[in-house]
């Protein structure tokens, strides 16, 4: 069977992606399901992750988001049986790819797939969900009445964050990329048939006339946001010609209130003496969001699971509604890869069926 594999590069976006043969696996452990996968999503591979946790190797697998059909499970193995339709995301020590035919997990990491949800919906929206969940619950500790600004709002990510927190009561901001980004947000709505809108403000951060901290602050009557979840930010003035959709550091710190938190994905971040005694001014947080805790930790199994379940629940209601684009066939999966590493599109989902 195939798999998709990439070889390491010095440069993230150079790396090479291959479709490499390998064995099905045979023998099966104690607590683990062997499940024939339908779907497979696509994410950027963060490959200074690997290395940090020491995971390098000459072939890293490709494609962990998978959804499929439970063929043999474990002795031990108490939550499936064969036959089962289940959904999942591949730990980062995976040894074989979620493009593969067949593929081998823990129980431990998969959770049954409801009866209304399609196989390409499940695959596409289980990471995601879990970063808006880790984001707005288990970070920022959002609660009804506060406001919320999530950067790239029309990202697959964002768009989560939005309808999970709109469906906890909180106010929404978003920012738009391009025109076609401000389009799609403004026409989200919580459910078919509904003509309120999910956000308070969509701000085009693609228009230079229009600025960022002016409109949060306008939208907040020059309180702030509460939580802000970005994507990316500027670290450097220098930046603003190759970066300008990212706000700089300041820009953050300036529109955050008193007690507001900032999650972040800018793994790099720095912070100034100045910017910590702005946070300090304002008795203000900052949390790193790195969903990949939940894997490469056991500590908080229970409440991984937990997440899991609730973001196929919420996928199975409609609260989740995902902006999905046209699946690929395996055929075309290196180059659409390659397109995800670099940036050029935000996901992509690959059929296996």
């Amino acid at each position: 069977m195939k798999g998709l594999y990439c070889k390491p590069g010095g440069d993230q976006g150079d790396v090479k992606f291959v479709l490499q043969e390998t064995n099905a696996p045979t023998n099966i452990g104690s607590h683990q399901v062997k499940v024939q996968v339908k779907i497979c999503a696509l994410s950027p591979v963060d490959f200074k992750l690997y290395e940090d946790l020491r995971l390098e190797s000459e072939l890293v697998p490709v494609g962990r988001e998978i959804s499929g059909v439970v063929l043999q499970v474990g002795p031990k193995v108490t939550f499936f049986q064969p036959d089962d339709e289940v959904v999942g995301i591949l730990p980062l020590d995976a040894e074989l790819s979620g493009l593969c035919s067949v593929v081998l997990i823990d129980e431990y990491d998969l959770v049954q797939k409801p009866e209304k949800v399609s196989w390409f919906e499940a695959a596409a929206v289980i990471k995601d969900g879990l970063r808006a969940y880790t984001a707005l619950h288990t970070l920022a500790r959002m609660a009804a009445g506060q406001t919320v600004l999530v950067l790239d709002g029309a990202g697959p990510f964002g768009v989560l964050a939005i309808q999970l927190a709109h469906y906890h009561g909180v106010k929404v901001l978003a920012t738009a990329l391009s025109p076609d980004d401000q389009k799609f947000l403004e026409e989200l709505r919580p459910s078919v048939g509904v003509q309120e809108s999910l956000l308070a403000r969509v701000i085009r951060v693609w228009d230079s006339k229009e600025n960022l901290v002016d409109s949060c602050l306008e939208e907040t009557g020059g309180l702030g946001v509460d939580i802000i979840i970005d994507s990316g930010v500027r670290l450097y003035e220098e930046e603003a010609e190759t970066q300008s959709h990212r706000p700089h550091k300041h820009d953050l710190l300036t529109l955050l209130s008193v007690g507001g938190h900032w999650v972040t994905t800018e793994q790099h971040l720095q912070l100034d003496p100045p910017d910590s005694h702005i946070l300090f001014l304002k008795a203000a947080s900052l949390s790193f969001l790195n969903d990949e805790v939940w894997t490469t930790s056991r500590a908080k199994q229970g409440r991984y699971l937990h997440i899991l379940k609730d973001v196929m629940d919420k996928l199975s209601t409609g609260t989740f509604r995902p902006q999905l684009e046209q699946p690929v066939p395996l055929y075309e999966a290196t180059v659409s890869m390659e397109m995800v590493q670099r940036k050029q599109t935000r996901k992509r989902i690959v059929v296996k069926l």
